[in-house]
């Protein structure tokens, strides 16, 4: 994929980058290593300071980032400014709280002193995807960054601005220079630089075959890689469940970010006793969606961020369909409009051995399954490759245990929309990734766990 800025509401080319040579590469690396030779030096009230600068830059300048998040990948503006707002969020909790996670931790021994200290480990290489293009960054540099080490950003090849603007808050905000870069380069990059001694590590958002790709490559060079990938998220609805509030969720828990989120409420699993009338309110909902430009206050439904996946997920609701499932809205691209619309579609009638069942749709179309009682949902919820996320609603406290107990995922939100939150940790299990991101766990994935023992 070309590095460039294409507006997906109109398909025009904006802008174009020049990828970087491997001289400019390893020039980028040099920098990052000096940096962090000092920057691993400073106390966490100066790092603090620079994050709470940063928080400051995003919360006064929200409507030109969002305009850019829009711009390059779609999404709609009012959600733009949300995501802009919660960047500046993730840095004010790491600045106000890694002192206190990354404190020594003393333990009683046979020494005389014993304690484990959490240190630095070096330049991160955060490879990172398109949909929250500001978002998954902050809330990999945060954490990073207020543990002492320096980042390196390969963003998605069609947010290179967003990556640059990226670069330049954090060099705004007072950060010294190296401490975050942004190298505009392709995926095929990625394997060579993780053979790089001066990379130490590295994380990931993003598709399956992108994270089995990173965590081969890592692995050859024995460095730690913590993976957030794709989700079938299903969405419980069991009978003592308050309807209006589930169908409402559910719309906003499926077309969020055009519906094109790891952690969207993608497969509905209704109990058979409240799923005509559970069908009639979603079906409701989906239809008073407003589709159209993302820049539109108005507008609830933009447009999906590249043609390619466009096509994909045109592709996979025809193969739903001709395996027996039945289109109850939508099901077709928008061709009275240019750029990457697709409507808001729900599948019925969905069979268990459907191969797409199983699958992530990632764009606005909702797979409704109806299930006799709590043990068929738990099974059905349970039986994809993935363990992301999970929404269940219900009212009968047994119920509620159970579900928290037995879904197989990295979250599991009751009588809510599963969301990232960063005081609480957030992954997945399964093909979903593994390790954390966020809250203490986040911070602690990228320093070396050090036991100090003296006597």
């Amino acid at each position: 994929m070309a590095i460039a800025t294409i507006n997906p509401a109109t398909g025009e080319l904006l802008k174009t980058f020049e990828p970087l040579n491997d001289t400019e590469i390893a020039t980028k690396l040099d920098l990052g290593q000096q940096a962090f030779e000092q920057y691993r030096k400073t106390g966490f009230p100066e790092r603090a300071s620079w994050l709470q600068k940063a928080a400051d830059i995003l919360e006064q300048e929200k409507a030109e980032y969002a305009k850019l998040m829009t711009l390059e990948m779609g999404k709609p503006f009012k959600a733009a400014i949300a995501e802009a707002e919660k960047c500046a969020v993730v840095c004010r909790y790491y600045a106000e709280h890694a002192a206190q996670f990354l404190s020594d931790v003393s333990v009683k021994t046979d020494a005389s002193h014993s304690f484990v200290r959490y240190q630095p480990l070096g330049i991160i290489l955060a490879v990172m995807p398109w949909n929250f293009p500001f978002w998954q960054v902050f809330r990999f540099a945060a954490p990073a960054l207020m543990a002492g080490n320096v980042g390196l950003l390969k963003h998605a090849s069609n947010v290179p601005q967003c990556a640059l603007a990226i670069e330049e808050i954090i060099r705004r905000a007072g950060f010294p220079e190296g401490v975050f870069q942004t190298l505009l380069i392709g995926a095929s990059k990625v394997a060579s630089l993780m053979a790089d001694e001066r990379i130490k590590a590295a994380t990931l958002t993003g598709s399956e075959p992108a994270g089995a790709s990173l965590a081969a490559a890592s692995g050859t060079q024995i460095k730690k890689t913590v993976l957030e990938l794709g989700g079938s998220d299903p969405f419980i609805v069991l009978e003592s469940a308050d309807l209006e509030a589930a169908a409402t969720t559910a719309t906003s828990a499926r077309m969020l970010n055009n519906g094109q989120s790891c952690i969207a409420a993608k497969r509905f699993i209704v109990a058979e006793a409240v799923a005509d009338k559970f069908e009639k309110l979603l079906l409701e909902k989906f239809q008073a969606l407003r589709v159209g430009d993302p820049m539109n206050p108005e507008t609830d439904l933009g447009p999906l961020a590249t043609p390619d996946i466009l096509k994909e997920l045109d592709e996979q609701v025809h193969t739903c369909v001709k395996n027996g499932a039945k289109l109850l809205i939508g099901g077709h691209p928008v061709s009275d409009r240019p750029g990457n619309y697709y409507p808001p579609t729900i599948l019925t009638e969905i069979s268990p051995e459907n191969p797409m069942a199983k699958e992530e749709f990632f764009g606005p179309v909702a797979m409704l399954f109806r299930v006799a009682d709590i043990e068929e949902a738990i099974k059905l919820a349970n039986s994809t490759p993935f363990g992301l996320g999970a929404s269940a609603w219900t009212t009968n406290a047994e119920e509620r245990d159970r579900l928290a107990e037995e879904i197989e995922a990295g979250s599991v939100f009751i009588n809510g929309m599963v969301k990232s939150d960063p005081r609480l940790p957030f992954g997945g299990i399964k093909r979903s990734g593994y390790g954390r991101e966020l809250s203490i766990q986040g911070i602690h994935e990228f320093v070396n766990v050090k036991t100090i023992w003296v006597k």
